[in-house]
């Protein structure tokens, strides 16, 4: 990996259909990867391969440009104005930048979940189910309560949360909030699911929950975290890229 100066954070039918190949171990790869904000190059000609199933931290100093990498995988620099990426990001081969690629559909196949806990103003059962309707779900009110367990489940909340679906996804506590975010992230069945220290604003007994989970969604999914914490990085990752200032 090449990395320089960093500051710090769809695919199309065709592509989708194209990238269903059992036998690649890549699940993202930046070649030659460029950010800049307006005229200042913010992150600087990184290569770096993303391994499929595995949890990979990206760690480094404050300002090293990790967040910005990060976005960078499902196109979320594109929302900010003076933003600019050059270079590639090929998920499972295909390039996400390449001209015609729309990045709505690259974000159903690359989750985020961001550091501050951001649960929609919805009930619990309405924060996962919105976005699977709105990704074109098309079974019964009955298969819709069948994803909504189990995904809850597969994010460690159902047993808190079973007997209040119905309640504001704002009046749980800051960690139940985090494990929302992930299971609304999870119900639509991404490849990849980003994570930009999901920990930083939870307490200890949070933060562990949280890396539990991580652990048991990595044995199906692609993770890719950025933390500032070294021991964080231990526990979860079994990858990991340093991000420097130099």
């Amino acid at each position: 990996m090449n990395l320089g100066i960093h500051l710090d954070t769809t695919v199309n039918q065709t592509i989708i259909e194209e990238i269903k190949e059992p036998d690649i171990i890549h699940a993202i790869e930046a070649k030659d990867l460029n950010v800049f904000y307006g005229d200042f190059l913010a992150v600087r000609e990184v290569d770096l391969v993303i391994q499929a199933q595995k949890i990979t931290a990206l760690i480094g100093p404050s300002g090293c440009g990790k967040s910005t990498v990060l976005r960078s995988f499902n196109r979320m620099n594109d929302l900010i104005p003076t933003a600019r990426t050059t270079g590639e990001v090929l998920f499972h081969g295909k390039n996400i930048y390449k001209e015609g690629v729309d990045p709505v559909e690259v974000r159903k196949r690359i989750g985020m979940v961001f550091q501050k806990p951001n649960p929609f103003p919805k009930s619990i059962y309405e924060n996962i189910a919105w976005g699977v309707r709105i990704n074109g779900f098309k079974g019964s009110k009955s298969d819709m309560d069948n994803l909504i367990e189990q995904t809850l489940r597969s994010a460690a909340l159902w047993d808190e949360v079973k007997d209040k679906l119905h309640d504001s996804g704002l009046s749980l506590s800051g960690g139940q909030q985090q494990r929302l975010c992930i299971a609304r992230t999870i119900a639509i069945r991404p490849d990849i699911i980003l994570m930009d220290e999901p920990c930083s604003a939870l307490d200890p007994i949070s933060t562990l929950k949280i890396e539990e989970l991580m652990r048991d969604l990595s044995e199906e999914y692609t993770i890719i975290i950025v933390t500032h914490n070294m021991q964080q990085a231990a526990r979860v990752s079994e990858f990991t890229a340093f991000f420097s200032l130099t």
